[in-house]
């Protein structure tokens, strides 16, 4: 049987997705490439918890929604029986707090409604302070919170070098290198500094550097860069590995993971570029940002490590994958923004079936990439 040659260009959450699923054929002959610089997951590492946003896409909440509801499966496939390592991904509750008592009582109205269709929330309640410090020892304000026993932490670090050990297991070839895309006639090539390889299908999930590749083509691509950074800190003395995520008002999330380690993070920064400069003032910031929100223990904790990415964003927000208009078997997805760990899995599932001409689980008229890529004329 003739291989199908596959490359998949971008090694984040999405293409390593891809890239496991397409590694499992074996009618594929699958090469990732990543060149590894300033990938958005492996700076990432945030909550699996989407149900209890109040932004009206609906388009995008379905998305978010099955990505949350993908994981477990998912993981339990690639583990292949082994149990899903808690630092890559584990289920331990989320908190979500607000400025009034009475937004906690409208989300979780918004919770308990969505829960027929996403049961995956688990148990909704409102927590008051005593019953949050006993989740997390170290809480010391006096602000109640919503508390789904479903929301999940992953690291989006340790997520994407668990898919590519797999794939690579299962057959791949992982190159690290920058590339770029090239076309004559119906003949695609990857092209490198050194070789030209070609190839008969592509994925590009390299977020926003989406133009780099098409624009050379022809193409004109609506996406965006956004810098975000993380900082880690540890806390000796405390058993964080079951902690419950928190998401304090505003877009500072706090993560904790195992061995006392807690990931606070993300900034949101859009005018910065590709610049992936580490800004320890802005990081210093979103500390003393915890302390005063949700514990005081943070002014006094010890900076383990400093991650900096970069997300894609289109114009209006919206994330978008299929086939790039008029170049056949060339398939990307982008615009995933601050939910790319989130959805990533999902979408990289149905990048990887497209290349296998089967269904994809969400329907693609949903998050139309015409409306994002288009062939100059």
């Amino acid at each position: 049987m003739k291989q199908k040659k596959v490359a998949i260009i971008g090694a984040g959450v999405v293409g390593a997705s891809a890239a496991y699923l397409l590694s499992k054929e074996a009618d594929i002959d699958l090469t990732i490439y990543d060149e590894g610089i300033g990938q958005g997951t492996s700076a990432a590492a945030g909550i699996i918890s989407p149900w209890l946003s109040k932004r009206r896409n609906k388009k995008w909440y379905a998305m978010v929604k099955e990505g949350a509801a993908f994981y477990p499966d998912f993981l339990s496939e690639v583990m292949n029986g082994e149990p899903i390592p808690p630092h890559v991904y584990k289920r331990v509750g989320t908190l979500l707090f607000k400025q009034k008592d009475a937004q906690l009582e409208e989300l979780l109205a918004i919770g308990e409604k969505r829960r027929e269709q996403a049961p995956e929330i688990g148990k909704l309640a409102i927590l008051p302070p005593n019953k949050i410090k006993e989740m997390i020892p170290i809480y010391t304000k006096n602000k109640s919170a919503l508390y789904a026993s479903g929301g999940a932490r992953v690291d989006g670090e340790k997520l994407v070098e668990t898919l590519l050990e797999k794939a690579i297991k299962n057959g791949a070839t992982l190159k690290r290198e920058r590339v770029k895309i090239e076309r004559q006639n119906a003949v695609y090539s990857i092209v490198s500094d050194d070789k030209t390889e070609s190839v008969d299908a592509v994925i590009l999930a390299v977020a926003a550097w989406l133009p780099d590749l098409l624009e050379p083509l022809g193409y004109s691509v609506d996406i965006r860069p956004q810098k975000g950074q993380l900082v880690e800190v540890t806390f000796d003395g405390y058993d964080t590995e079951n902690w419950p995520v928190v998401m304090p008002e505003g877009e500072k999330d706090i993560t904790p993971f195992e061995d006392g380690k807690v990931i606070i993070g993300a900034t949101h920064e859009n005018d910065m570029g590709f610049d992936l400069t580490i800004e320890k003032s802005a990081l210093t910031s979103m500390i003393k940002e915890a302390a005063e929100n949700f514990s005081h223990y943070f002014s006094t904790s010890s900076i383990v490590s400093y991650r900096s990415g970069t997300r894609a964003y289109t114009s209006d927000f919206s994330p978008f994958m299929g086939e790039v208009p008029e170049l056949p078997n060339v398939f990307a997805a982008s615009g995933l923004g601050s939910t790319g760990l989130t959805a990533g899995p999902i979408v990289g599932k149905c990048l990887a079936q497209l290349i296998l001409n089967k269904t994809t689980p969400l329907p693609l008229e949903d998050y139309p990439i015409r409306h994002y890529v288009s062939e100059n004329k």
